[in-house]
């Protein structure tokens, strides 16, 4: 799907910050956060849904939101838990058609129920920021003692 937004940022033609990246997937922050460090997880390849991944893609993005929940904690960001969403279809909130996991970083007091309600109220958006958490992830990310996910 050449117009999916996603597509476009894996393809390079949209900047995105970074956190990870391997043959199968990509993880960057998300420019509406819930909360400073909110991340997304998605194929490299277009997938509208669940049901359009690769049987072995969809463990394997939980595993790499182990590992960036990890790194959320280890980092600069405010992080006391993590919560993960995924919407599969529009009647579940799917806003954008290429199948992607949030990892949100959660505190206690953040008043965050529902967190698809309250996206992007009171944090900055500004590419600049997005960029300085995404380097302390990455950098949490070098020192974590969680081992590294294994290409099977």
């Amino acid at each position: 799907m050449t117009d999916c937004i996603f597509c476009r940022i894996i393809r390079g033609e949209i900047p995105a910050s970074y956190v990870y990246q391997d043959e199968l997937v990509s993880a960057f922050m998300d420019i509406q956060p819930v909360n400073p460090g909110h991340l997304l997880i998605v194929p490299n390849t277009h997938a509208s849904s669940l049901a359009d991944l690769d049987s072995k893609l969809g463990p394997h993005i939980f595993q790499v939101a182990m590992r960036l929940a990890a790194g959320l904690r280890g980092s600069t960001v405010q992080c006391e838990g993590v919560n993960l969403y995924l919407a599969d279809g529009k009647a579940a909130g799917q806003e954008v058609f290429h199948i992607h996991l949030h990892v949100i970083p959660r505190f206690s007091g953040d008043n965050k129920g529902a967190f698809f309600a309250l996206r992007s109220r009171g944090h900055s958006d500004q590419k600049q920021d997005r960029d300085q958490i995404a380097a302390s992830i990455r950098t949490s990310l070098l020192h974590n003692t969680i081992p590294e996910i294994r290409k099977e």
